[in-house]
């Protein structure tokens, strides 16, 4: 096999595009250039500077890959002749910008000095949108060539290299520009720049006809120069389309579709690799998935993935964990998705994988099992713990082992951190009290995942009021003296001392003093202590509910 080096103008890479000679591989990724890259693209065109080669694929009547057209290209097609294997990105840019067919920017020419570059002339985009009931792109005004030759802005579209734009930059100079003889000095300018364009010379490396699919596959992936590197789950991606010919984008596209609240926890790209190796018995590194036949089996294995995907989000739900913000350890995610994929469905066999299940998920945020050697770890875990789940086996696994991974005792629950922050054993606390229900203190609506985001994190003994009586705020920012409550009750408490605010609620509503208790035991916090107002017995007393709850979950899985 042998590369060679070639030259192509850009007017010859549209004809390709247009009659979709040339497609994109299905393992490439999706365009993912900012308008910020595409700008300094053309203007980079415009200073006469190179932006780099691309590498193609020459087909013969086998197709080694299923493609997909460059985003914006004409439906119509030839055959394919050609697969874009590196410059995704800056051929479908030129392609779209020189159209202006983005939805929402427009790209202009910008006839004024350039203050970075001093050229003349520059690229630039405006945001483009629609209102309700609109049938034009607004702001209106850049639909209107007199408006746009007002700031001297010229469609960059009527810049593209065709004897079509030559047609539809004379009639926009029609429209635009009044004066006759600035009319034609415009229009013979703006013609000098269509012919950088036309001119511009955007070479390529060509692999041969007879290049086998690994060996393009390898050169993809050893030659792939666009602005964000490969992911392992790109190589993973392309190996998997080499290999089997079809498509994981579309698979874990469908996933999101199927179980959407997935995402909420745990990016669904790295979880199917994760998830992926666990299922396979292997640890979860780069090393695994770049193996020859991961990919393969992870396919093999994709109906099981996907229903452990589903049941995981469906546990997590029923234990009050919405998202990844309030989640102690992420690492528990791929761990349920392997065991989910093989508990038993239904009955007393589903119930006893569930508790076990339970138990594994609390002592896996409340003990420090997965504070190094994470991937090792969480196989041993899942290894450990199959049996158990499918009802095979009896041994103890060893996050289940009190000696090897104790819960934390008392006083480390009063030490723990805010919540807000990566601080584990804080979340862990956060999440138990989000679990035994989470009424709000003033209008009593439980947590949930429809409105977890109107939920504040607030000071039960709030901050203000500590802060006058002298504690410090490493003893105020406690994850037990944190409670989610929505922004309205969070402003309404404000900085007023626990008696007077709870005093509030009990007196000045008629709620009564059960209804106070039941909604503050929600939270696993102590009713009288917060009326005595002493902030270090509050702290001992609630860590003593937390730890009692805390045990209960860890040790049998009771709910």
């Amino acid at each position: 096999m042998s590369i060679e080096a070639r030259n192509r103008p850009l007017p010859d890479w549209f004809t390709r595009i247009r009659t979709q000679q040339i497609a994109l591989p299905r393992f490439q990724r999706f365009e993912a250039w900012g308008y910020a890259n595409i700008t300094q693209l053309f203007n980079t065109i415009l200073q006469e500077l190179p932006i780099g080669a691309l590498l193609v694929l020459e087909i013969g009547s086998d197709k080694p890959f299923l493609t997909r057209t460059l985003k914006g290209a004409p439906a119509t097609s030839e055959r394919v002749t050609e697969n874009l294997l590196d410059g995704q990105q800056r051929l479908t840019a030129l392609w779209r910008g020189l159209h202006n067919n983005y939805d929402d920017r427009t790209y202009f020419l910008y006839l004024s000095p350039d203050e970075e570059t001093g050229m003349p002339y520059y690229v630039d985009s405006i945001a483009r949108w629609k209102r309700n009931g609109d049938t034009e792109l607004r702001p209106m005004w850049a639909n209107q060539p007199q408006k746009q030759w007002e700031r001297r802005m010229v469609p960059l579209n009527l810049c593209a290299p065709g004897e079509a734009g030559t047609q539809q930059l004379r009639d926009w100079a029609k429209v635009a520009i009044s004066d006759r003889d600035e009319r034609d000095e415009i229009t013979d300018k703006i013609s000098i720049i269509r012919g950088k364009f036309a001119a511009f010379n955007l070479p390529y490396l060509s692999l041969p006809v007879t290049t086998k699919k690994d060996t393009a596959l390898d050169v993809f992936i050893k030659m792939n120069t666009s602005a964000a590197p490969l992911s392992i789950y790109d190589i993973v991606v392309a190996q998997v389309e080499a290999d089997m010919g079809t498509s994981l984008h579309d698979l874990v596209a469908d996933t999101r579709k199927k179980c959407p609240t997935i995402a909420e926890y745990y990016p669904l790209e790295n979880l199917t690799l994760y998830a992926g190796a666990l299922m396979q018995e292997r640890i979860p590194t780069n090393g695994t998935y770049m193996s020859k036949n991961f990919g393969n089996k992870l396919l093999e294995n994709w109906d099981v993935f996907l229903l452990g995907v589903s049941r995981t989000a469906n546990f997590l739900e029923e234990e009050r964990v919405f998202d990844a913000a309030r989640l102690p350890t992420d690492v528990v995610i791929p761990v349920l998705v392997a065991l989910w994929a093989v508990a038993p469905q239904g009955l007393d066999g589903e119930g006893r994988a569930r508790n076990i299940l339970r138990k594994y998920l609390w002592r896996a945020f409340f003990s420090n099992r997965y504070e190094k050697s994470t991937s090792s770890r969480s196989l041993a875990d899942c290894n450990e713990l199959k049996p158990l789940v499918s009802g095979s086996g009896e041994s103890i696994p060893s996050i289940l082992n009190d000696e090897q991974h104790p819960i934390p005792h008392l006083q480390e629950l009063v030490l723990a951190g805010w919540p807000k922050n990566k601080d584990r054993v804080a979340r862990a606390i956060l999440a138990l009290a989000l679990k035994q229900g989470g009424l709000d203190l003033a209008d009593g609506s439980g947590i949930s995942r429809g409105n977890l985001a109107k939920r504040e994190y607030h000071h039960l003994f709030p901050d203000a009021h500590l802060t006058r009586l002298g504690i410090p705020d490493n003893q105020i920012y406690r994850s037990l003296n944190c409670a989610l409550v929505t922004w309205r009750t969070n402003r309404n408490i404000s900085d007023k001392e626990p008696e007077r605010y709870l005093a509030e609620r009990r007196d000045g509503t008629n709620l009564g003093e059960p209804e106070v208790r039941a909604r503050l035991a929600s939270h696993l916090i102590p009713y009288d202590e917060m009326v005595n107002g002493d902030y270090n017995a509050f702290l001992n007393k609630r860590a003593e509910s937390v730890s009692s709850a805390m045990t209960k979950l860890c040790e049998s899985g009771g709910s």
